[in-house]
């Protein structure tokens, strides 16, 4: 049986967590086909997260893991890293950092990288009244700024604190920080490149990115599959073999591409190209 994913009707499938906004996209992308046949990443509503479920689904069914995904949508940010602890959550199918997963690597294995070091290149968005924020040229350009995000996310917010910001405010969660920059409370906030440098909209709140400017998240993203679960081990291994298969077919790097995620370094203007 191939890897699917429908509304939850059937006691054989897994359940899978996933934030509802990215659902969304991935169910309007995806358009009820089986996930092993999408090919194209281009299309609109295609995103860092959406790949990544794409991605994983594609890899676990490479790899021979024949069971079938059914999802429950809602704002399931930390509330997954619980339930991979607690052997209640077979995997999250949005990418980890590795430091983040090294905090819960007794509880849960590690895949090889799907993002590896340095290709993770997140653009500024912010309102599109800002012209401070849309100006920015140089790194210099941020010290009169603020920015939000959570030290949850700990590349996230190292990154920040390198920046030199007037300001770095913590919202843990997601939407809300969206909220934040959308109302002006702060000034900016990172997330992935979208196809076409696209503004990013949820529901009636709009975001717009720097235009060929952008910011390098340094360190790797991985899946994190749980040690508890009764089909953790056997996901593991297919997603590991998958992995390997799609990396050595190009295809993840087309797909990342393809969506507007991978930013060849010569055509946008990095402010941190160093690791710190």
């Amino acid at each position: 049986m191939p890897v699917s994913a429908f509304a939850c009707d059937s006691k054989d499938s897994i359940l899978i967590y996933i934030r509802d906004d990215v659902y969304e996209d991935y169910t309007r992308v995806t358009a009820n086909r089986p996930v092993t046949e999408i090919n194209d990443f281009s299309v609109k509503g295609m995103r860092r997260d959406v790949v990544d479920m794409i991605i994983a689904q594609q890899a676990l069914a490479e790899g021979g893991f024949d069971k079938s995904f059914c999802y429950a949508a809602g704002k399931v940010n930390f509330r997954n890293t619980r339930l991979l602890q607690q052997g209640k959550l077979l995997m999250s199918f949005d990418s980890y950092w590795y430091k983040d997963a090294l905090e819960i690597e007794d509880s849960v294995y590690i895949s090889s990288p799907v993002i590896r070091n340095g290709e993770y290149v997140a653009a500024i968005y912010t309102r599109p009244d800002n012209q401070a924020v849309l100006s920015i040229q140089t790194a210099s350009d941020l010290a009169s700024l603020s920015a939000v995000s959570t030290p949850l996310w700990q590349t996230d917010w190292k990154t920040f604190q390198t920046l030199g910001l007037k300001e770095l405010v913590r919202e843990d969660d997601w939407v809300s920080q969206v909220q934040m920059v959308y109302r002006g409370w702060v000034d900016f906030m990172l997330m992935p490149y979208l196809p076409e440098q696209n503004p990013y909209v949820l529901e009636h709140l709009s975001l717009q990115p720097v235009k060929d400017t952008a910011v390098i998240l340094w360190g790797s993203r991985h899946f994190v599959i749980s040690r508890k679960h009764p089909d953790g081990e056997k996901a593991y291994k297919a997603i590991e073999k998958g992995l390997n298969v799609l990396r050595s077919q190009q295809r993840i790097k087309r797909a990342y591409t393809q969506a507007g995620f991978f930013k060849a370094s010569e055509k946008v203007n990095i402010l941190n190209p160093v690791e710190n």
